[in-house]
């Protein structure tokens, strides 16, 4: 059998990383694109001014739409770029790299936000205007430099990182699905050895560091145990999630973006839903099911519908998620057996009575 694993081409992570970034984009080019996020334009400005390559600022839209691509594409020719930066959450990164593909220019990724695993990724996740999932975008090839500068994401506010644990802890789940149905990552062929490794360090790195890496960027502190969450967020989910496939937890968020309730929550939260419910929806051991609930009440992610908006969810609602998380060529698809709408409506609302469950007990303890 052929397994193919896929990887960035140079990873830099650290505190007060953010420095090197003209000396690491020079490599690539002379004249760049930067697509910021609003929050951190004030420190990649200062940035933007040192070193021997030209760096214009874009501020970015707000979502990873086609609108704001096209939008971003112009102004990149208008430039003559010759590198694309995205700096800032997933959305802005999505973005440079989608930019960078239509340009056939080289991109570079500075996450300020360990919020999603996005950043390593030969993958842009395009959503409307409005914010709902549209389709995933496959890239030919990984960004050329990741750059992580941990002091910037110690700064930022608790909720993206614990956000970024949401996401990586799909990471593990979802790559044993697709060893156990033989499913292809996201080259369509299936991925080693390293991949599923990757993926198992993830998941034991958030059990082992994710309640002290939460307590450190809640102090604004960058400790061995952050930096090791970081890396477990950004690179080792990223690895993960490529090389080892995706299955339902994604699924599910995609098709949980659909009601406009859960727009206001983050990409990892709602990943988190869809781990729980993929749990369910797989018959995971008992044991495994009470691990993944107690770390998300642990450092606080979500564990019931109402956690994400969906307090007063119909039936008719979560009958639309679960049809979009079945649609044809979704990765739910990649679980071993089959998957109908009714068995994800069935597990969504086994997850939530699971989370309420446990809530009740302990606040009667």
């Amino acid at each position: 059998m052929i397994t193919t694993s896929i990887f960035p081409s140079r990873y830099v992570q650290g505190a007060d990383a953010l420095a090197l970034l003209p000396e690491e984009a020079r490599r690539l080019g002379d004249t760049a694109l930067a697509v910021v996020d609003p929050m951190v334009l004030p420190a990649l400005g200062a940035i933007a001014q040192q070193g021997t390559i030209v760096i214009a600022l874009d501020r970015f839209g707000g979502e990873c739409s086609d609108e704001e691509i096209a939008r971003l594409i112009t102004r990149a020719r208008d430039l003559d770029a010759n590198v694309i930066i995205g700096a800032g959450g997933g959305k802005a990164l999505d973005t440079a790299k989608a930019v960078a593909h239509a340009l056939s220019l080289p991109v570079v990724v500075v996450p300020t936000l360990a919020s999603t695993d996005a950043p390593c990724s030969a993958l842009s996740v395009i959503y409307t205007a409005e914010g709902a999932f549209k389709r995933y975008l496959v890239l030919p090839r990984n960004p050329d430099l990741v750059l992580v500068d941990s002091q910037i994401i110690a700064q930022a506010p608790v909720r993206f990182l614990v956000s970024g644990m949401g996401d990586a802890l799909s990471t593990w789940f979802e790559a044993e699905d697709c060893k156990a149905s033989g499913a292809g990552n996201m080259t369509g062929r299936p991925g080693g050895m390293t991949a599923l490794g990757l993926a198992r360090l993830c998941y034991d790195t958030l059990l082992a560091d994710g309640i002290a890496a939460r307590r450190a960027c809640a102090a604004r502190m960058v400790t061995p145990e952050l930096e090791r969450v970081i890396e477990a967020n950004t690179l080792l989910s990223g690895l993960g999630f490529e090389s080892g496939g995706l299955s339902g937890a994604h699924a599910i968020h995609n098709g949980l973006t659909v009601l406009e309730p859960t727009h206001a929550y983050w990409h990892g939260e709602k990943v988190a839903i869809g781990t729980l419910a993929l749990l369910m929806l797989t018959n995971r051991p008992a044991t495994v099911v009470a691990e993944a609930f107690a770390f998300c009440e642990a450092v606080g992610l979500p564990t019931t519908l109402a956690d994400i908006g969906l307090d007063k969810v119909s039936d008719d609602e979560l009958r639309r998620v679960a049809e979009m998380a079945c649609a044809p060529g979704e990765t739910i698809h990649n679980i071993k057996g089959g998957v109908t709408p009714d068995r994800v409506m069935a597990a969504l609302k086994a997850a939530d009575a699971e989370g309420h469950r446990r809530r009740d007990r302990h606040a009667a303890e």
